[in-house]
């Protein structure tokens, strides 16, 4: 009798157990499935990773631009000679990081040549390069067109230069700094492939002389115009 009492205890013990570590795993298989039906939240939104730009991804934008000047000069001499800086086709590369859904942090990176004239004629020609960072505002973040504007500051590098009038060189400052703006829009194609139109001004500057003497001050204060395509990493 006694070992019919204990057999059964055990056996009640034994179906105790099972049915507690049936219901543990069931629990534990259960859980992966609601996680995979909720979709994460990003600053009150949900984020579909087949759309739009959220906070920490990366863009990198490779575009073909206009830099069309807008020269002018100060100063007692160079106003009177008329000088004029010429347009110029060239490849940009720019880099955004997205430090929240809606704000961005962008790099330019580019470099072009220009001609610059005078009623003396050609003046010859100058290496400028002028990386630019800007601070963004992305409109519509989640979706697949998405404006954006911004801010920030050009630095620009001016170098390379043979100007001279006349046979006697004409020295440049070879450093400027200027404000910058931006507009333009992202047009998502693919997953991680959009379209990118953009429209910048930016001021820039160059103190001018010529054999010690000062010519006054050439102001560049390009408009930049340009079309391409970006990634989203």
């Amino acid at each position: 009798m006694k070992h019919s009492l204990g057999a059964t205890a055990l056996a009640a013990a034994l179906a105790t157990g099972a049915a507690l570590f049936s219901a543990s795993a069931f629990a534990q298989s259960a859980a992966p499935a609601a996680d995979n039906a909720a979709p994460a939240k990003t600053f009150g939104f949900i984020k579909d990773s087949s759309q739009g730009i959220y906070a920490g991804d990366i863009l990198a934008r490779v575009r073909a631009i206009g830099i069309l000047p807008d020269s002018h000069a100060s100063g007692s001499v160079l106003p009177t000679l008329g000088v004029t800086v010429n347009n110029a086709i060239v490849p940009e590369l720019d880099f955004t990081y997205m430090i929240l859904d809606n704000v961005g942090v962008e790099l330019i990176l580019g470099m072009s040549r220009h001609q610059l004239t005078s009623s003396l004629g050609h003046l010859g020609g100058v290496n400028v390069l002028p990386p630019t960072l800007l601070l963004q505002y992305h409109f519509n973040h989640a979706g697949k067109v998405r404006p954006y504007v911004g801010a920030g500051i050009n630095y620009t590098r001016f170098w390379n230069s043979n100007l001279n009038a006349g046979g006697t060189p004409i020295s440049i400052k070879n450093h400027s700094v200027g404000p910058a703006l931006q507009a333009g829009v992202d047009i998502q194609m693919t997953k991680n492939l959009f379209f990118n139109i953009d429209i910048k001004k930016i001021w820039m500057k160059t103190d001018t002389s010529l054999a010690g003497a000062d010519l006054g001050t050439l102001h560049i204060d390009p408009l930049i115009v340009g079309v391409g395509v970006g990634m989203k990493f």
